[in-house]
């Protein structure tokens, strides 16, 4: 199986998430929980990462389980959930055999990311949730410049989709593993494309300009 990326920085990584970016993640959960709601059922989590977001899972009473393609990562996540290593566009599980699915800041780190969501639709069960939670596609990204909080300008970057490692920080997560864009209107084609209906979404920031989005889409029934 491919290295991840995340490999060579899962301690850096779990530091950061868990310290230096903590009111982010926190607002990032708070994301999670307006859209996915109460469970109960099984919570697909994909790309894990290091299983931070576990106990908010469990918090709104849905069984969480992971998948990441990060050995490195997978060591913290398995101390939070049951996780498997994996890759998120040939998810090892089942057809229908869950009631949910998350992605949480996980599409900038996948080249395909059509296919993930994708993937999640065959693995809700009819009438499943899936949510993602991510970077604000239109405003976060190498084409942004975000050095003031009351006007940001986007270049013709946003029509690119290859990765970058351009960031507007030198010692933040991007500058490590680079990230793939996904303009939004990829990201909202690919979740109507995957049969699921959006339901909802969800923009949030700091400031005058959103960091974050986030959409909840389900599964029909048949």
């Amino acid at each position: 199986m491919t290295t991840a990326a995340y490999d060579a920085i899962a301690d850096w990584y779990e530091e950061f998430a868990s310290d230096t970016a903590s009111d982010y993640m926190d607002r990032v959960r708070r994301q999670l929980a307006e859209l996915l709601g109460p469970g109960p059922g099984r919570c697909l989590d994909l790309c894990c990462g290091t299983g931070l977001h576990a106990a908010e899972l469990r918090r709104l009473g849905w069984s969480p389980l992971g998948v990441d393609l990060s050995a490195g990562q997978l060591r913290y996540a398995r101390t939070r959930l049951p996780a498997t290593r994996g890759d998120a566009a040939r998810l090892p599980v089942a057809d229908a055999s869950v009631s949910a699915v998350t992605c949480v800041l996980g599409h900038s780190d996948l080249p395909d990311y059509p296919a993930v969501i994708a993937e999640a639709a065959r693995v809700l069960a009819p009438g499943g949730r899936f949510v993602h939670v991510g970077v604000h596609p239109c405003f976060v990204g190498a084409f942004a410049d975000r050095s003031d909080r009351e006007r940001i300008v986007v270049d013709a970057g946003y029509a690119e989709r290859e990765r970058s490692f351009r960031a507007w920080s030198a010692h933040g997560v991007r500058a490590r593993v680079g990230a793939w864009h996904v303009p939004l209107a990829d990201l909202l084609n690919a979740v109507t494309a995957a049969g699921l209906t959006l339901t909802r979404v969800s923009e949030s920031g700091p400031d005058a300009i959103p960091d974050l989005f986030a959409l909840l889409a389900t599964k029909p029934a048949p």
